[in-house]
């Protein structure tokens, strides 16, 4: 195959996630820069540490690392790489070149899973703080804590996600809470509904993902300083055997690095289990998704419900009257991707040999980034779809005219008998007449006329001016009103409250 020289990035393979759906927060928190300079913070926080705790490490050698700690070449990095074969010495040779005062003491006593795993903590960390809003970024300004290198105004146009479609969510379950609507099991006609009550069925799984992804966000620890197989041997050898400054340096750098806590043991990564905790939680979020723009394009092609659609937007190239529901396609297309991602850490979780195999680094390069890739763009898609969700009264109800009269069938024979009838022998009625109608839709291709059948048969006299109030839909929906205003006051809006102030960002997409 004759590859053409590459004059710009049109002319390489660039992952669709990145040049064509994630947000520029997202594809920045997975970027080389931010991995790379994420190291050179790693190795400043350690010979902070070092020289806290009586190292010979000087304040000129740190004001060097940190002089230089964005001015990375890479081009030397990766001309090293290939010398040496091996990342993250590459890495530190290329920091060394521009700080050669420094360069004796960059990755003192470390291996290179101390950068390693701890930048795909941060990097995970940010990723869930991404996705979902987090107290310690402030209304002005990032917290000292926070280790994202974006300014604070983009990240806050994109922090409230998974917040903002839940918002949209409840406030189009409490708008229809009352409008009743089919019911489907099998997907087929069932006993009624309301569309607030079908919504708060997509709201209570994107309540149990909220849940969960702040849990998984919050048990995300640091691997802190433990050395080549876990055991910090290099740095009890670098203290003299002094096992509590062995211990402070750990619980510095961790701090310094903005977390509370570090794995008590690792070996010489930190468990694999942690990524499929954090996946596992990504995974499920598209599950939910895919279930709920499943349902979108379900009732669009009843008419029922339709997702946004512009006003010069095609819905095929051929067949101009089309609406293709393509915005829950996308989120069905990528939430599938999403899910599948789980196996990749489940796999590399089982086969970590002992204190490690690098057999789950090339796997991870393409597994954690493209989790929480995916999982961003299609937060924003839904999101920007719950904001334009079109809903056609007119539509629904005349399906559940369609249906309805042989879901009345109970409500008649009750009728029946309390005006004296026999239930048994209105049974009969209801069901011979029912089947004589069912005949006419299926066979016929016409209307439900069970009603009308009813109607002029004089059995059903006693009952003729009581058939409106028994056909009334607003009499099947149960207690659907009811449990929408309970489950959004009791377990939506007091999840959302802690976000209120920034609840007011549309998302606007490129189809």
């Amino acid at each position: 195959v004759h590859v053409p020289t590459v004059h710009s990035s049109s002319d390489v393979y660039r992952s669709p996630l990145v040049s064509r759906y994630a947000s520029k927060e997202m594809a920045y928190n997975f970027s080389d820069r931010k991995k790379f300079t994420t190291w050179r913070k790693l190795w400043i926080y350690l010979a902070k540490a070092e020289k806290a705790l009586g190292l010979l490490i000087t304040d000129a050698q740190i004001l060097e690392m940190e002089t230089h700690a964005e001015e990375i070449d890479f081009a030397m990095a990766a001309e090293e790489e290939r010398k040496l074969r091996h990342d993250v010495m590459a890495h530190v040779h290329t920091y060394a070149h521009c700080c050669p005062t420094a360069a004796p003491i960059i990755h003192l006593g470390a291996t290179s899973c101390y950068v390693g795993d701890n930048t795909d903590l941060i990097m995970l960390r940010d990723g869930f703080d991404i996705l979902l809003p987090k107290v310690r970024l402030r209304l002005h300004g990032l917290s000292e804590q926070c280790s994202v290198i974006i300014p604070v105004n983009s990240l806050c146009s994109f922090l409230l996600q998974l917040a903002r479609v839940i918002d949209r969510l409840a406030n189009f379950a409490d708008k229809y809470a009352h409008l009743p609507t089919l019911g489907f099991t099998h997907y087929q006609p069932a006993q009624l509904t309301t569309v607030g009550k079908r919504a708060c069925l997509w709201l209570q799984d994107l309540v149990m993902d909220m849940r969960n992804l702040q849990r998984a966000r919050d048990d995300l620890r640091f691997r802190g300083v433990k050395g080549t197989t876990g055991t910090q041997a290099s740095f009890l050898q670098l203290f003299q055997g002094d096992y509590n400054k062995v211990e402070e340096l750990d619980r510095m750098v961790t701090e310094m690095a903005g977390f509370k806590k570090a794995y008590l043991v690792t070996g010489q990564t930190y468990s694999r289990k942690v990524d499929v905790d954090c996946l596992s939680n990504l995974a499920s979020l598209g599950a939910t998704v895919h279930k709920i723009c499943t349902d979108i394009r379900l009732l669009a092609n009843l008419k029922e419900i339709e997702e946004p659609f512009e006003k010069e937007q095609i819905g095929s190239s051929a067949m101009p009257y089309k609406r293709n529901p393509m915005r829950s396609e996308r989120c069905c297309s990528l939430a599938r991707h999403l899910v599948v991602l789980i196996a990749d850490p489940l796999q590399t979780a089982s086969v970590q040999w002992l204190e490690r195999s690098l057999d789950d680094s090339a796997n991870r390069r393409i597994s954690l980034p493209e989790s929480f890739l995916t999982a961003d763009i299609i937060l924003s898609t839904l999101q920007n779809i719950t904001e334009g969700l079109v809903v056609y009264p007119k539509v629904i109800e005349r399906h559940i005219r369609h249906e309805l009269p042989f879901m009345a069938t109970e409500n008649i024979i009750m009728a029946m008998v309390k005006a004296g009838g026999n239930r048994q022998d209105c049974h009969e009625k209801i069901r011979v007449l029912s089947q004589e109608a069912a005949a006419v839709v299926k066979q016929e291709g016409g209307d439900n006329n069970l009603l009308a059948r009813v109607q002029r048969d004089p059995y059903f006299a006693p009952i003729l001016e009581q058939l409106d109030a028994l056909l009334d839909p607003k009499t099947f929906i149960g207690c659907a009103p009811q449990q929408v205003a309970r489950f959004l006051s009791e377990e939506v809006r007091p999840l959302l409250e802690p976000y209120k102030a920034k609840m007011d960002v549309k998302i606007e997409l490129e189809l």
